[in-house]
Formats: C-alpha cells, structure tokens, sequence
C-alpha cells in the first residue's frame, strides 16, 4: 500500500487507549486461530521480499507449503518466476459467486542502521511484531491465510468459494495483479474482495472509529520542464528556466484546487460531522454543497485538519527539483516533480490543463510522467452484503463503534479490481496503536492484541458473507 494516515485529532490518543474489545480474553478456538496468524506472519516477515527486487516468489512458495499442508488447492502464477503470484481457493456450494481475500507479498525497502530491531527478523518483543510488512501488508495476508486454514480445518460449509490471494509488485508497478486479470482473470474473478487500505482508531471521546476503505485517489504524476539560455551565473538572464520552474512551483503550491464529494467522501464527513469529537465540523460540511461558500467553507475545514481537507480535493504536492551542474552556471533546463492525488472523480486530462491555467506560463511545460497510470473508479457500493456484514461485526465489537466509508490518499491493487466491476472493500480490522502509522516507516511493528483480535474479526466476517 502507498500511504495512509490518521486525522490529527486522534493520533495522540491511540497509543494509550485500546478498545476493550481489542484486548478481551479469546475462546481456545479464537487462541489457536490467533496463534497460527502469528505464526504465519513472523514466517513471512523473515522471507525479505523488498521491492526492487521484489523476488515475491519465496513468499509464495511458503503460502503455498502451508495450503499443501491442509490439502487447499492453491498454484503459483505468473510470467516471471522470480515474481510469481499465489493464488489459493477453498471451494464452496456455488450457490453465490466467490469472496476473494487479498494482500500483496511485497514490501518497501527499509534501511537497517534505523531500525533498533533486524527488519526481517520477525521479533516479538513487549508484544509487538516487529518487522517490515508488519502493518504493510503481511499482518492481513497472515489472518486471511489463518482464517482459510480455519475453513478447511472445520470443513465449514460455504455457499461462496473463497479465494485467497498473494500478489507481487503491489508497492512499486502493480505488474502481479495486471498479469493475473490479463491472463487468468476466472481465477480471482469474486462478487467483492477485502484489501488492506482500511484502518480501525479511537478518537479522543473513547469512540472506536471503522474506517472502511471503498475508494482511493489516484496517484497522478506531474514533470514541470523549463528551457532556457545557459550562460555565466554572472549575468542574470530573463530565460533563467530556474526562476521559472521555481514561480511555477509556488503558484502551483499557493492554489486551491475544486471542492468535488463523491459518495465516499460525503458520507464519511457526514459522519464525522456527527460525532463530538468534531463539534467544529458541522458547519462547514453543510457549506460544501455550494459552489460559492465550498472554498471558505474547505478552508476552514484544512484549518482544524488538513487530512480531512485532502478528502475534498485533489490535492498537489511538489517533491522534487532537479537543475544545474555548478553553481555559477545557468543550466538550459530545470524540472520540478510534482506528487498529485487526484480524486477518482476527475480525469488526468482535466487536472493537467487546470494546472497549465494556475502555472500561467506557455515556457513551462505541464507534462505526466512517463509510466503506467492507475486506473479512476466509482467508490465500492455501500449496500452489498460484503459492507453490511462489516458494519453489523465491526458495531457489535464496541458499544461505541462508529463505521463508515474512507477514501484513501494512497493507491492499492483494489483499483485495478474495482475497474473490472468488483466490489473492493479495505478492511479496518487491525486497531491503529502507534501515535503515527508505521507502515513505510522505521521499526514497523504490530500488537499481538490487534493482529489476534483483528484475526477473529476478519473470520466473523468471512462467515457473515460466505456460509
């Protein structure tokens, strides 16, 4: 996964109040269902499947060892076997089209001399998991590979197959879930799939917020590129392209950008809007409908949290600048890169030429970067019986849990899925403890308490939508 976080608001608490339901005593059954979900997650953490190189296929192979093990038919695909894709399934009555479970095998790098623990160690301590990949994204490959295990051991009875699904190359081009729709789609083909992309916190009031992930921006790159007349640094020129690139950076940083709501969004703020944690939100929200109050109206919103300002807009953010071999040389050329999340309700089209008219300047080129796009979809329904039975698990957890539908900043494989008609839901089952999130980050680790509690919900759930 490629970036998430947590409202500024709740941070602070999270690290000191977990919900009670998240640290209750577990039955036996639920004990051994979070003991194997351990297990299978230190495993994973110890295969190092950094991306580049990736080299997925060792992950693969140990999923598809434990599938052989319990007799679950499961293969190995893909064009490149160093990089192969597992895909297992447990099959049922039919009777309802398949649930796909779905997590990628590979993770970022992680630079050894900042961490106080080995990456791909998989260390336990003070009951933490450690490791890379322990929040993003093998903790949720762990508990759908211990809740398969959990349907084969029992001989449960389903009405839908279940699928599970280990893709590569999720953290850098995607290439593991194209070739698998390109090439074996009736093989993940499913009614809806859960995917990472959710996150489960607690706000300042004690209430247990469910984020369910059902749409996500759309990472869209920008180059901007300026061209001038080299010469001696003595002599300032009007061409300089450093000047220019550098004026196009601070008009591009200085713009409000539309206020569009799609249904992910509207309802998210809706309820939010709802909840005394956010007694200043009300107000606000309700101006967002309207074209001449949405900016104030966004403004103030980006003054009590800009994390739910970027849930209004696309949002553009310059992160990279390159010009110059010396430092009394005018360079003939100057670029900036610029990191854009565009709403999946805009095209890249429309974004690009909104950002030539703030630019301004015909010498300063407004061009994507070269690569692959992800592709824009509508949000996941918020009616199928995937999402009600979250909402019924997730609200019967807590008598304080609130849910409701999240767009994400960052981009998952899910897009790719939600493209070809399927529902893709990011599941909130892990319980966000750290005062700031730790995926992508130094010493990523995750809580006994939450990988086991989120393990029997995630189980409650496939029974809810399966049987």
């Amino acid at each position: 996964m490629r970036v998430f976080s947590l409202t500024r608001r709740c941070r602070a608490c999270l690290f000191f109040l977990l919900p009670a339901v998240l640290l209750a005593p577990a039955s036996a059954a639920q004990d051994a269902l979070g003991a194997r979900a351990r297990e299978y997650l230190v495993e994973l953490i110890r295969i190092d499947t950094t991306n580049p190189p990736g080299r997925e296929t060792a992950a693969a192979r140990y999923l598809k060892q434990v599938a052989d093990a319990e007799r679950i038919p499961a293969e190995l695909l893909g064009d490149n076997p160093d990089r192969l894709n597992f895909v297992a399934r447990l099959r049922g009555s039919g009777s309802a089209r398949p649930l796909l479970l779905m997590a990628h095998t590979d993770v970022v790098p992680a630079d050894r001399s900042q961490w106080s623990v080995d990456p791909f160690a998989g260390l336990i301590r003070e009951n933490f998991i450690y490791g890379r990949g322990a929040q993003d994204d093998k903790s949720l490959l762990a508990a759908e590979l211990a809740v398969l295990v959990e349907l084969k051991r029992r001989g449960v009875r389903l009405e839908r197959d279940i699928i599970l699904l280990a893709e590569a190359d999720e953290e850098a081009g995607s290439t593991g879930i194209q070739w698998l729709i390109q090439n074996v789609w009736p093989k993940i083909d499913a009614d809806f799939a859960i995917n990472e992309g959710g996150f489960a916190m607690v706000t300042p009031s004690g209430k247990r917020l469910f984020q369910i992930q059902t749409s996500e921006k759309i990472p869209t790159r920008v180059i901007l590129t300026a061209r001038g007349t080299a010469g001696h640094g003595s002599l300032p020129r009007p061409d300089n392209p450093v000047v220019r690139v550098a004026r196009a950076v601070a008009r591009l940083a200085d713009s409000d950008q539309p206020v569009r709501l799609n249904t992910t969004s509207r309802q998210y703020l809706k309820t939010l809007a709802g909840l005394e944690d956010y007694p200043w939100l009300a107000g606000p929200f309700g101006k967002l409908a309207s074209p001449a109050s949405a900016q104030a109206a966004a403004a103030e919103i980006r003054r009590h949290d800009p994390e739910l300002d970027a849930q209004l807009r696309t949002t553009i953010t310059p992160t990279m600048l390159t010009a110059g071999v010396k430092i009394n040389v005018i360079p003939n050329v100057a670029e900036a890169q610029v990191d854009v999340r565009r709403l999946p309700n805009e095209t890249r089209e429309e974004v690009l030429a909104r950002l030539r008219r703030i630019v301004r300047d015909p010498a300063v080129e407004v061009s994507p970067a070269p690569g692959q796009e992800m592709p824009a979809t509508e949000p996941s329904s918020l009616t199928t019986s995937l999402y009600r039975n979250m909402e019924e698990i997730f609200k019967s957890s807590s008598p304080h849990a609130v849910t409701m539908p999240y767009m994400a900043r960052g981009a998952t494989d899910g897009s790719y899925l939600r493209q070809k008609g399927m529902a893709v839901y990011g599941a909130p089952i892990f319980l966000r403890e750290d005062r700031e999130s730790r995926a992508h980050g130094n010493d990523e680790r995750i809580s006994l308490a939450s990988l086991d509690s989120g393990t029997e919900l995630l189980w409650k759930i496939v029974l809810a939508t399966a049987r």
